[in-house]
């Protein structure tokens, strides 16, 4: 979500009154609250999230039977993903509802909530005893069983036999992985000391169900912690997501959380995490100058296993919630925890990360200089558009901050200037625009449009760029929002070239509104008497809910939307990622399509980069770098894996085939020990504040280090030098076409 909406866009007056009007008519002289039970509260909140859809929402879907399908489909996958609760019995009662519910919604009813929350209820109680039962037997690992582990392409078990079977399965692969890490802690034991006696296979194999028993355990003791007003969330989710997929529903505890994540600084090691929905903890991002950032080894994507408290024993953490993680991770200051990893190459990592003080300072712009074949590339590194809030000009706006990079670069002479806008989630529009202008001067940067089909486009103001010099803008599958924005408005000009893989493709606006305003007092001192007492004291809450909702998308100023299909770089590079069906807006079919509106007035820039012949060097060198090939090969191997994510459950097949990730990430490991092609260093006007202390200097000299490692940044700079040294009459460049 774009960070200027909390202050910069507000829901337009228009759709504020409209809310209001409907609201004093529906809820204002509402129904007695005594007489309120809680499905009349429910009620409440479905009507609420509606009526705010309908009004607010950039586009409303139609409440029809296409809606109630996405509905219907969607609630089944929340409840159950993996397709371990619900029997194809349960699904055939169900299926009645699967056009129905857009009528329920206009009728103002739960039946099919109430419905499928009973027996999902049920579902969980058998399941438990299919799994303690199951693991009172010892498993064998030689036999030729299979288990497709995308639910995807799996069916609901058509009885309760089938369903029995499917947790034997699932179990046996559980009990497989852990024996077969158990085991590898033995041989290394051996490996160790020769007097070591290697525990054998029945005991290994008893320790590794026992495990997988007490993880059940925990995974069954949250999953019944869940009462109907946590699956009734899930639920409105599933309406919310059939929206799109970021107009979410947050109930009282997940805004809790998220205001908890908006504030500043804490003691942890900066990794956010995010829970997946086969539940296994997701490391999301990890903020920049943060200790898991210094440490080097925790990666976005990687999925948490175990987490320990220094050399203690370390505590698996499958079944448990994001919170509940947290609070193992956090700890005091100058503490060790060991994570337990599990990289998106499959191969596993323990961790050891020193908690710190997570300093936001160190997400603010910064650069560096690339010296490469003779030229001096300046690099600013931006991890986010942050903005000064406060409007005073006390805080820190990335817009200043980046323009002040650029004077100090250009005081070093530097031939050419790198942008890296990679794994930049977005943030402040005016600091988008604002910063369009150091590079192009006054002129269009974005057009915004709201659900009345209004385009609003949005100018530099600065009279004249501060540099024109060569400018190239680097991006990934990470770069979103904001970042689009920047890197669309400059390739449109033809102002810079943008270097490396398809961006994320996110051009909406979401604003956070409390459903609050819009319920009568009493009632909703009564729903939230409701979810208080249903929480059992664990909580207390002082609102209903909010919703993140959808108001506003984005255009180029070309007139194409960033939305789902984002930015095409001009010279692509390898990405492992880049050949996956499940990443970026392109993952949800409830994603907002790509559309075209009129471009804005516009002249193309005068000296705009020879964009075939960069291309056509860069892709000479790629195809001759063992890097890349690498990357290339694991992009393919995971590619693989998702269309056929089917593991063996024999012991010896199941270990061949983690070898083969183990070969590849040592082969990286071994590139990087290599010399690299480039030299990184800082700016002379930067030495006095990088060597403030050790810490700092420290903090420095890894970020060095990993620049001059960093293949995507050679690349760059090879592109740089080849434009630097480009005679000018191979450049031919004009405005695109749209279709």
């Amino acid at each position: 979500m774009l960070r200027f909406m909390r202050n910069k866009i507000l829901i337009p007056t228009l759709i504020l009154s409209a809310l209001a009007v409907f609201f004093s008519f529906r809820y204002l002289g509402g129904d007695d609250p005594k007489t309120t039970g809680n499905e009349d509260e429910n009620k409440v909140i479905l009507n609420t999230v509606m009526a705010v859809l309908d009004k607010g929402h950039f586009a409303p879907r139609a409440i029809d039977d296409i809606f109630s399908q996405s509905v219907y489909d969607k609630t089944l996958e929340n409840l159950d993903y993996g397709k371990k609760f619900f029997t194809q019995e349960d699904i055939n009662s169900l299926q009645k509802y699967r056009n129905e519910i857009d009528d329920e919604i206009k009728d103002n009813s739960l039946e099919f909530f109430d419905a499928v929350n009973a027996i999902f209820v049920k579902r969980v109680n058998d399941a438990e005893g299919y799994y303690k039962a199951i693991l009172q037997k010892p498993f064998t690992f030689n036999g030729n069983e299979q288990l497709e582990l995308d639910s995807k392409k799996t069916t609901y078990p058509k009885n309760d036999a089938e369903m029995k079977n499917r947790w034997e399965e699932y179990l046996k692969y559980n009990v497989l992985a852990k024996y077969i890490d158990l085991k590898d802690a033995e041989d290394k034991k051996v490996k160790d000391s020769a007097n070591y006696k290697a525990k054998n296979f029945a005991t290994l194999e008893k320790e590794a169900r026992d495990n997988t028993l007490k993880i059940q355990d925990r995974f069954f003791k949250r999953l019944k912690k869940l009462n109907d007003n946590d699956r009734f969330a899930l639920f409105i989710n599933s309406i919310t997501g059939t929206e799109d997929p970021h107009t979410d529903f947050l109930p009282p505890e997940d805004k809790k959380r998220f205001d908890e994540m908006m504030s500043g600084s804490f003691i942890g090691i900066g990794a956010s995490l995010q829970q997946q929905e086969d539940g296994k903890i997701k490391v999301a991002a990890i903020i920049t100058g943060s200790p898991s950032w210094k440490q080097g080894h925790l990666k976005a994507d990687d999925i948490i296993l175990k987490v320990a408290q220094g050399e203690q024993a370390p505590v698996d953490i499958d079944g448990m919630e994001t919170d509940e993680v947290v609070k193992l991770i956090r700890g005091k200051e100058n503490t060790e925890v060991r994570l337990t990893v599990k990289h998106a190459d499959g191969t596993t990592e323990v961790i050891p990360i020193i908690r710190g003080k997570v300093d936001l300072e160190d997400t603010f712009a910064k650069s560096a200089i690339v010296e490469n074949k003779g030229k001096r590339i300046g690099y600013i590194y931006l991890p986010e558009f942050y903005a000064d809030f406060n409007g005073n000009g006390s805080g820190h706006s990335s817009a200043r901050d980046v323009q002040n990079e650029v004077v100090k670069l250009m005081t070093e002479k530097v031939d050419g200037i790198v942008l890296d806008l990679r794994n930049n989630g977005g943030g402040s529009l005016t600091d988008v625009v604002d910063m369009a202008g150091i590079f192009i001067g006054k002129g269009p940067v974005v057009q915004v449009r709201g659900s009345g089909n209004q385009s609003v486009t949005l100018k530099s103001q600065a009279s004249q760029p501060i540099y024109t010099g060569p400018l190239a803008i680097m991006v990934n599958n990470g770069s979103a929002s904001a970042s689009e924005i920047m890197a669309a408005a400059m390739q449109d000009y033809g102002r810079a070239v943008i270097i490396g893989t398809n961006t994320f493709g996110k051009g909406t606006v979401q604003k956070l509104v409390s459903l609050d305003q819009f319920v009568n007092g009493d009632i909703r001192d009564q729903i939230i008497a409701a979810f208080n007492k249903a929480k059992g004291g664990d909580a207390q809450y002082n609102g209903i809910g909010s919703l993140k909702l959808t108001i506003q998308k984005f255009y180029r100023i070309n007139g194409g939307s960033t939305q789902l299909r984002g930015v095409a770089p001009d010279v692509n590079l390898p990405d492992p990622y880049e050949q996956l069906d499940n990443i970026g807006e392109r993952k949800d079919p409830a994603a907002l399509p790509w559309d075209k509106i009129n471009p804005s007035e516009y002249s193309l820039w005068s000296a705009p980069p020879a964009l075939d012949f960069l291309r056509k060097n860069s892709e000479k060198r790629v195809a001759d770098n063992e890097t890349f090939k690498i990357i290339q090969q694991t992009g393919e191997r995971l590619k693989k894996q998702q269309d056929n994510n089917v593991v063996s459950l024999n012991e010896a097949k199941y270990i061949e085939k983690q070898k083969e990730s183990q070969a590849l990430s040592k082969k990286i490991e071994d590139l990087d020990k290599i010399a690299s092609p480039i030299t990184v260093s800082n700016l002379n006007a930067d030495m006095s504040r990088i060597n403030v202390d050790t810490t700092s200097k420290a903090k420095n000299k890894d970020w060095l280090k990993a620049l001059q490692k960093d293949v995507y940044l050679s690349e760059t700079a090879n592109v740089m030098f080849d434009w630097i040294t480009t005679p000018t009459n191979v450049v031919n460049i004009k405005k695109t076409t749209l279709d």
